[in-house]
């Protein structure tokens, strides 16, 4: 009895050592809400969906003080369909975010399946934040939102400017190009002003396309509102030319918050496939974790285009968007 209470003091005194060291964070985001999807040929429907406005997910991060400036960090995170129970991403059970790195004074290394510095600048400056019917994705290209196999270097903030770089291995053996990311992005932020230049370029699996996707865009906090203007270059080898144009505003009240925008895409090739889309949102916070929405979003398509509606997590089969839900972060 004396030895196993003397085992229980010395492995409490190890792990008190170690809180002391390290910090791990449990947190994660629920989403759920109502969508009606209606439009195409098929109809419209009604259903319940997860992740409307952020995808609904689970994830520890934590760090660890190595001394001299110098520290470990980690972050793991598995996306949840809350309406059914399922892994999002394709059913990896880690498919949100997996890495893990060193931070210091020279900014942050990063080593796993990470955000491509091109779908950050997006995501700051749109908005809708990426999510709800209004999204920004839906007509702007931005390819995969997360890389497997990435290196990505994050500087320090210094006078406003940040930057990042990133570089996802293909892992084809004898092509080192094949199914390769490069993205890289420079933001300033300083007082009311936010600014972003980012870049993506992709190659496939056979090495023989490459998407190069350039994005600029930038915020302006006028005090009652917000302005929110980008635009998208995007070219492949395939025939893909096009340009994409963001123009929107976000006015907070209160606990409330209206968003707006409207995108053009300019289609630049012999299909000449445009179309526009316009949204409105509307957020009320009843505290700092837990908020409704609800945003309504449409399509116009031009010349046989088939652009639809979506959301942070769902595609919807139609080119209008109606959804109302409730958020919450712990």
């Amino acid at each position: 009895m004396k030895k196993s209470l003397l085992a229980l003091a010395v492995l409490g005194a190890f792990a008190g050592a170690a809180s002391a060291q390290t910090s791990v964070t449990v947190y994660g985001v629920v989403d759920a809400g109502i969508v009606h999807d209606s439009g195409s040929a098929a109809g419209s429907a009604t259903k319940l969906s997860s992740g409307i406005q952020s995808g609904s997910r689970l994830g520890f991060k934590g760090t660890e003080d190595l001394g001299g400036g110098l520290s470990a960090k980690f972050q793991l995170e598995t996306g949840i369909a809350a309406d059914t129970g399922n892994n999002n991403q394709g059913g990896r059970p880690w498919g949100r975010q997996t890495w893990v790195g060193l931070a210091g004074n020279f900014g942050q290394v990063s080593l796993g399946r990470q955000y491509t510095p091109y779908f950050i600048a997006l995501d700051s400056v749109d908005p809708f934040g990426t999510g709800t019917t209004g999204d920004s994705q839906n007509l702007f290209v931005t390819g995969a939102s997360r890389v497997d196999n990435a290196l990505v270097y994050n500087t320090p903030s210094m006078n406003g400017f940040s930057g990042s770089l990133m570089y996802g291995f293909g892992e084809v053996v004898g092509n080192s190009s094949a199914n390769r990311n490069i993205g890289l992005s420079l933001a300033y932020a300083n007082g009311p002003v936010g600014a972003v230049l980012a870049y993506h370029t992709a190659k496939n699996a056979t090495d023989t396309n490459n998407t190069k996707v350039t994005f600029l865009g930038g915020t302006y906090n006028f005090g009652p509102a917000t302005g929110h203007l980008a635009v998208g270059i995007n070219k492949d080898d395939a025939g893909l030319d096009s340009r994409d144009y963001l123009l929107g505003v976000t006015v907070p009240f209160g606990a409330s918050s209206v968003m707006a925008s409207y995108i053009r895409k300019d289609d630049r090739s012999a299909a000449n496939q445009d179309a526009n889309q316009l949204a409105i949102g509307y957020t009320y916070a009843l505290s700092k974790r837990t908020n409704f929405y609800t945003t309504y979003s449409r399509i116009s398509n031009s010349n046989g285009a088939a652009y639809t509606v979506g959301d942070a997590t769902n595609g919807y089969a139609g080119d209008k968007g109606l959804a109302v839900g409730i958020r919450h972060k712990f």
